[in-house]
């Protein structure tokens, strides 16, 4: 054959190609037809409602954050009247903030209302209402452990002084938030312990720890004074090891 023969095999050839493109997207459309057709307006629910959901989120943060408002507003304001001598009125809205969605405002209601208690001699009242909070799990951590060194302190005259150093441990320690208060109340359990030895280094440390108030340093100084401790020497002796520590680590 010559090659004007073959030509009509190659245009023919060609025009098959294009027919089997317009088949395979002819089937492609007819595939998204039934395709929507079948799944469309469930695909369009689906999107609604991811829609939805998003703009429901949103909606609850600026609630939350609405109440959040709220509810420091009336803290504040109880605190307020708890000043002015309106105890009645601002208890009454301290028991509603003990209710409150916010985990902050609820805790330090709470905690008010247990001082309160035992500013007038509720004790078992106030200890109560201290192990709930410092039970609490659905509270900050900080405000838990302040409910426990208040129920201790509340306790401390009527339950073993090792039960004071058990329970206060964790928070005892150079460090933590709660340090101050905490290695005080445990010092002190140690004194009735008998266990000088213990409680000397801990008044010490309080003493020498700058962030803490200071009345509590110098409570804390006063005491490890009466136990045999030198703070001013203990905060020399500290220095000069931390100055040998220094020119040891530059190898002078």
């Amino acid at each position: 054959m010559t090659p004007t023969e073959k030509r009509p095999d190659k245009d023919r050839s060609g025009s098959d190609e294009a027919f089997l493109r317009e088949v395979d997207d002819a089937v492609r459309a007819s595939d998204l037809t039934t395709f929507w057709t079948l799944y469309g307006r469930w695909l369009l629910a689906a999107v609604a409602a991811g829609l939805i959901a998003f703009g429901g989120w949103i909606l609850y943060q600026q609630q939350q954050q609405a109440a959040a408002d709220v509810q420091s507003e009336a803290f504040v304001d109880a605190m307020d009247k708890l000043r002015a001598g309106q105890a009645i009125e601002a208890r009454a809205q301290l028991a509603a903030l003990a209710k409150a969605d916010q985990p902050g405002y609820r805790a330090m209601a709470q905690l008010v209302e247990a001082n309160l208690l035992g500013e007038e001699g509720k004790t078992k009242q106030a200890i109560a209402l201290y192990a709930k909070i410092s039970g609490d799990e659905a509270l900050p951590q900080t405000f838990r452990d302040l409910a426990l060194i208040r129920q201790v302190s509340a306790e401390f005259d009527t339950i073993p002084p090792q039960q004071v150093v058990d329970r206060l441990k964790p928070l005892s320690t150079p460090g933590h938030p709660w340090f101050g208060s905490a290695g005080e109340l445990t010092a002190l359990a140690y004194v009735k312990m008998g266990k000088d030895n213990l409680a000397g280094p801990i008044f010490a440390q309080i003493a020498k720890q700058e962030d803490l108030p200071q009345t509590l340093r110098s409570r804390a100084q006063q005491m490890a004074g009466a136990l045999g401790i030198d703070t001013v020497q203990v905060d020399a002796k500290g220095a000069a090891a931390s100055k040998v520590d220094e020119t040891a680590s530059k190898g002078e």
